[in-house]
């Protein structure tokens, strides 16, 4: 009988050895929202050891068309938990912890101890810096994404010790931080496709490959369907 990862364990990139090492690998997500609810379906689909969950809001109508975790019976509940319940129905091989909270320089830390992997499903700058600074002083490779519209991104940073870190890409702290937020419009499929790609990215890593997207940010726009990755 076939195992559950037999697809996978077929490919040359991830084989029996790297279906091992994704077994044993474990993760550190922030935000289980448009982003995170496909790329936390795909980790935990793919068999990693552990994941952990933080994130402090509640499930929403508004919501609905792209965080593809929840359904219109727990409007109002707490995302995490139920982020908890979807993933655990979906592969009870997989440790899911969960954290009703928001991320913050006093607890990061401690979330992510022991984690080999932050995987950004965020949507404000403030965390992604935190993120960074996380992932530079633990030595903790950090996969980000950021969507918005028909337009999204991705970038894996921190593979290597040489590695260019987020901070790199957006420099300025404090003028980024004074920028009219971005606005919120967004169709799921952007949101999914982006995920998607972090999810990959993060599996070829977990699994003993380089990631491509190590030092390099690829964009999207699925307006005109031009896509672009350079090197940072």
């Amino acid at each position: 009988m076939a195992s559950r990862y037999n697809r996978q364990e077929m490919m040359p990139e991830i084989g029996p050895e790297g279906q091992q090492r994704l077994h044993k690998a474990r993760v550190l997500q922030v935000g289980v929202g448009g982003l995170g609810s496909p790329i936390s379906l795909y980790l935990t689909g793919a068999g990693i050891g552990s994941l952990t969950l933080v994130d402090d809001d509640k499930v929403s109508l508004d919501n609905l068309h792209r965080q593809i975790l929840y359904s219109e019976d727990l409007l109002g509940q707490t995302k995490v938990v139920e982020a908890k319940r979807r993933l655990e129905a979906l592969n009870s091989e997989v440790e899911i912890t969960a954290h009703d909270c928001r991320l913050t320089r006093e607890n990061m830390r401690k979330l992510a101890q022991g984690c080999d992997l932050i995987m950004d499903g965020c949507d404000n700058l403030p965390t992604r810096y935190l993120l960074d600074d996380l992932s530079r002083a633990l030595g903790i490779p950090y996969c980000h994404g950021a969507v918005q519209g028909l337009r999204g991104q991705c970038a894996f940073f921190g593979g290597r010790s040489d590695s260019p870190r987020y901070r790199d890409l957006y420099p300025d702290e404090e003028a980024a931080l004074s920028l009219p937020h971005p606005g919120k419009e967004i169709i799921g499929p952007t949101a999914g496709l982006v995920a998607s790609v972090m999810a990959a990215q993060a599996i070829c890593y977990l699994a003993g490959q380089r990631p491509s997207l190590d030092g390099r940010l690829w964009t999207i726009d699925l307006g005109s369907m031009e896509s672009f990755t350079i090197d940072l």
